[in-house]
């Protein structure tokens, strides 16, 4: 295996920095800068994948059903792959889809030592199947997995097992009778050792299942099918709802594991996140301190494009503190931003705190603003409600900003095949 970048871990603190170094030199020798290191314990390899056929698969749901909307669906076959601490990784299967077996002491039950990625694959208009940038799932996922002490991996290794479950799933679930269609992928790592003791993981349990997904980020907003028109016609307009936190919630801190795609950085949120959909709104805008520093939506990275200094700006909250995550969708956005629309559009990550954007929606500065992620794929946002007055946010395309438009064609048109792009893998069916 090659040596790969290894977790970015500067800005954590000394004693986070040393254990993950700890972590990766261990588990995934290879993946360090001196990669010719001689593993003491076997390393994630793909080539060693064992495949046993689903005989009882079940039919497809059709697209955006009411079956689709529970989420729940997945398809034939997952991936599952075992590692300990004392001969490293096993060889992965291919397997049906089915239940997991863990003790009831399993440190993932207890200490939240679980981490895992969200990606998609598509069904091209060209009838081809497609990841969009994977490497880049598989990357943020080796940096979540070392920072809750996980073993590490080869990246290439992963992108390979989730090309393969693709590929043995994909004709079916994902026919070439739906162009421009997708599924959602769920690479997931738990720690498994049945001990209740508070202690690095000895054990580890590494899957990857496809799931059945609707389209979050269609006019109609979050709600199920069966209940859009009666969100259409309560709704004065199309676009997201937000929420704004107030000092008293917080969903990341510096210093903390905000930038980690880990299951402690969600089941927190669900509490406020229920009450607000509760009061009417899509998802929790997340504020920070005193001076009210805008994160993200929901899950979601967030967006505005506004008018500052005589410029138009698309401005989002930087990576440096640790405390949002490095998004893929929003790492393309401003990779295709300066690239496409530079010459129009100045592209700014900084922190900015939430009295910008309520000045900017009185002066008439703020033009729109969106949620950008996996799941909600570029999500228009309508309103914002902060500190007990609704900022209405202009949606010059009717049921989305301009820029969120354009932006949401290029990903597009990269994801099912209409642009050719280094971007869009292609995985060959079997």
């Amino acid at each position: 295996m090659a040596p790969t970048a290894i977790a970015p871990f500067q800005n954590s603190s000394e004693l986070t920095q040393c254990g993950i170094k700890h972590t990766i030199t261990k588990t995934a020798p290879s993946i360090t800068p001196n990669g010719d290191i001689t593993p003491v314990i076997n390393e994630l390899d793909a080539s060693k994948l064992v495949f046993t056929r689903n005989l009882s698969p079940r039919a497809v749901p059709e697209p955006d059903s009411p079956e689709v909307w529970t989420q729940s669906v997945c398809t034939d076959h997952m991936v599952t792959c075992q590692w300990t601490s004392t001969s490293g990784w096993a060889a992965p299967h291919i397997q049906p889809y089915g239940p997991l077996q863990l003790m009831p002491t399993a440190s993932v039950l207890h200490y939240a030592t679980e981490c895992f990625e969200g990606l998609r694959f598509y069904r091209g208009h060209d009838l081809k199947l497609r990841l969009f940038r994977p490497d880049r799932n598989t990357r943020r996922m080796l940096n979540s997995a070392t920072r809750i002490s996980l073993p590490a991996f080869e990246p290439d290794e992963l992108q390979k097992l989730i090309e393969t479950l693709v590929a043995v799933d994909g004709e079916k679930w994902l026919p070439k009778s739906r162009p421009g269609t997708f599924l959602y992928l769920r690479p997931t790592m738990i720690a498994t050792a049945a001990a209740l003791g508070v202690q690095k993981p000895k054990e580890a349990l590494l899957y990857i299942i496809a799931c059945c997904f609707p389209n979050f980020d269609t006019p109609s907003g979050t709600t199920g099918p069966s209940s859009n028109s009666i969100q259409q016609s309560s709704k004065a307009r199309p676009g997201l709802k937000l929420l704004a936190s107030k000092e008293d919630t917080v969903r990341a801190w510096p210093g903390g594991f905000g930038y980690a795609k880990v299951g402690a950085n969600y089941g927190p949120s669900l509490v406020a996140q229920g009450e607000a959909k509760a009061r009417g709104f899509d998802q929790v805008l997340w504020l920070l301190g005193k001076d009210c520093d805008v994160t993200e939506a929901g899950a979601s990275n967030f967006f505005v494009v506004w008018r500052i200094g005589g410029k138009l700006q698309l401005v989002t909250a930087p990576l440096d503190d640790k405390i949002i995550l490095d998004g893929v969708t929003r790492r393309s956005i401003l990779q295709l931003a300066r690239e496409r629309l530079g010459g129009d559009l100045e592209v700014v990550e900084r922190k900015y705190p939430m009295s910008e954007v309520e000045d900017a929606a009185e002066d008439g500065r703020l033009l729109e603003a969106f949620a950008a992620g996996t799941a909600f794929f570029i999500a228009p946002v309508s309103s914002i409600h902060f500190r007990g007055k609704d900022l209405e946010i202009p949606m010059s395309e009717g049921v989305t900003g301009k820029y969120a438009a354009i932006l949401k064609t290029y990903l597009t048109n990269i994801m099912y095949g209409r642009e050719d792009h280094e971007w869009g893998v292609v995985v060959n069916e079997r």
